[in-house]
């Protein structure tokens, strides 16, 4: 049986953390890392920051995405109240703030009108939104640097306030359908019900400034790229990036040591070789300030924490299946399999719908994705296959990308859990956490019951924290002997437990190998079969 995590500090951080290196440090009990689940807490930490900054003060932001009409209370443009976010970013610059935005872009596909590849384009014409107010002139860039098949996926708010640095880092974009929160039914595609769940990490103390740093090498680089143009309309072509720009960014600001007794965090990059990598070895620019070898902290540091997993690892992901731009060697599903077979439970949650503006149906099937069926089931011992268990959640999307192993880690960030965001092909920014204390555990009670939604009551509240009861909310095999029939199932079991809606199911994993590749065996051997006889049949005639 899986034993007890260590519980001093040192223990810990060799255990679940990759052992820290001269560009990705450890912060041992001094910085603050706070977990804020959905977007209407995400924004209203912003909104708060962004009403306080003044004259002297920093706000830096970059993501996939950004809408310049987003509204940070969650108001709609004909609702009285709304302010515009470009709005409230010139505001802000008018009042001495040091204003600037990064936004992704592509060469090719954020350019050319009718190709709908991510949001590249949409970040082309929100930049000119942005650049039309006077006072975010050569504060706005938009980022086609990197991998040629990749973009960058960082999601990061920096604000230095009152003397106060505060980075947020997580899956959050800034644009208006984030703005969600439980129990998830604010939002709708069409008239069908649909819900967003995300999640980020606010950073204070020198962690803080490591972020920093992280935005000021990208500012770097996106104010050097060439100048190129984008395809307005057929005979107007406008500068991706007009100069001239704002000054260079500055070295952090300084961000004091916070008390944080017990606790390591972590601030990790994803990121591949080469500044410009566009048409293989015939374009091609070494990067000007980061890293020219790349890194791969996000994965390092997940593969170590999932090697060190004792009782349970539960991972939030939008995906569980590979996409092109990924290797072999930065997939995680092996990690997983291997913790599966070592009698860990493995928990992952994923998403019922599709972000829309993703292609094909909008609903997902009721069914394991079939990397994970491949790449951790159909591998292991019979006996270990029930070891595992996904979940989707009717009718929303599961935007975060969070890790939580043994009660004692916790990873939010922008990198998803496939091999295209661990190897750097999509630029990721992620943060993890170790604690001897309750920060993860409290946190891994608030998602559950969330997920469960069930008022989180000071009576239930101890019944989510005994993980041995908890982890039965998955599988009933995983409850313990003792506890009643229907727990987590049927409502007053265990006391406190009071669903008001049921919105978990239970997708995989298949209790034996995936017939898929059995049906194509039999399907080519019906082929073959066929053939044979058509053959027969010719030389009968003859």
């Amino acid at each position: 049986m899986p034993g007890t995590p260590p519980a001093d500090l040192a223990s810990l951080t060799r255990r679940y953390l990759a052992p820290a290196t001269p560009e990705c440090s450890t912060f041992v009990e001094d910085t603050e890392w706070e977990p804020i689940v959905d977007g209407v807490d995400y924004f209203a930490r912003l909104r708060e920051l962004f009403d306080r900054a003044g004259p002297g003060d920093t706000v830096l932001v970059t993501g996939l995405n950004l809408e310049p009409d987003m509204d940070l209370h969650g108001l709609a443009p004909d609702e009285d109240g709304h302010e515009a976010l470009a709005d409230r970013f010139a505001r802000l610059v008018d009042a001495g703030v040091d204003v600037r935005v990064l936004l992704t872009a592509a060469l090719f596909s954020g350019s050319v009108p009718g190709v709908a590849i991510g949001p590249f384009r949409a970040n082309a014409f929100a930049a000119l939104e942005l650049r039309r107010r006077p006072q975010l002139a050569g504060r706005v860039l938009l980022d086609w640097s990197g991998s040629g098949i990749g973009c960058h996926h960082q999601k990061v708010v920096l604000t230095h306030v009152e003397g106060e640095l505060t980075a947020f880092v997580g899956g959050l974009d800034l644009s208006a359908n984030r703005f969600d929160a439980e129990p998830h039914d604010r939002l709708s595609i069409g008239e069908e019900r649909w819900g967003w769940h995300d999640g980020a990490a606010a950073l204070r103390g020198p962690g803080a400034a490591r972020v920093w740093e992280v935005y000021r090498g990208r500012w770097t680089e996106a104010a050097t790229l060439p100048p190129r143009r984008f395809m307005v309309g057929p005979a107007d072509w406008e500068p991706m990036n007009p100069g001239p720009f704002a000054a260079d960014l500055p070295v952090s600001p300084p961000a004091p040591p916070r008390s944080a007794p017990g606790t390591a965090v972590q601030v990790l990059r994803s990121l591949r070789p080469w500044k410009i990598d566009h048409f293989g070895m015939l374009y091609r620019r070494h990067w000007t300030v980061l890293p020219r070898h790349g890194v791969q902290e996000v994965f390092h540091t997940l593969s170590a924490a999932i090697r060190g997993a004792r009782r349970y690892v539960y991972l939030e992901d939008q995906y569980f299946f590979e996409v092109p731009g990924g290797r072999r060697a930065f997939r995680l599903n092996g990690l997983l399999r291997d913790a599966a077979a070592r009698g860990v439970k493995v928990v992952l949650v994923c998403s019922g719908r599709k972000d829309p503006v993703d292609a094909g149906v909008n609903k997902f099937r009721r069914r394991v994705t079939g990397d994970v069926q491949r790449g951790v089931i159909d591998q292991l011992d019979p006996g270990d296959r029930g070891n595992v268990i996904m979940h989707r959640i009717e009718d929303l999307t599961v935007h975060t990308k969070l890790a939580l192993v043994d009660d004692v880690f916790a990873a939010i960030g922008s990198a998803n859990f496939f091999s295209r965001s661990m190897r750097g092909t999509d630029t990721e920014l992620s943060t993890a956490f170790v604690t001897t204390g309750d920060q993860v555990r409290d946190l891994r009670v608030r998602l559950w019951a969330e997920h469960l939604r069930t008022e989180l009551t000071d009576e239930l509240a101890p019944r989510l924290a005994d993980l041995d009861l908890a982890l039965g909310m998955w599988r009933p095999e995983w409850l313990p002997p003792d506890a009643p029939a229907g727990t987590w199932r049927v409502p007053g079991y265990p006391a406190g437990f009071a669903p008001a809606e049921r919105v978990l199911v239970p997708v995989g994993p298949w209790p034996e190998p995936s017939p898929r590749p059995l049906r194509r065996a039999a399907h080519g051997a019906r082929r073959g079969a066929a053939k044979v006889a058509e053959s027969g049949r010719r030389r009968l005639s003859s």
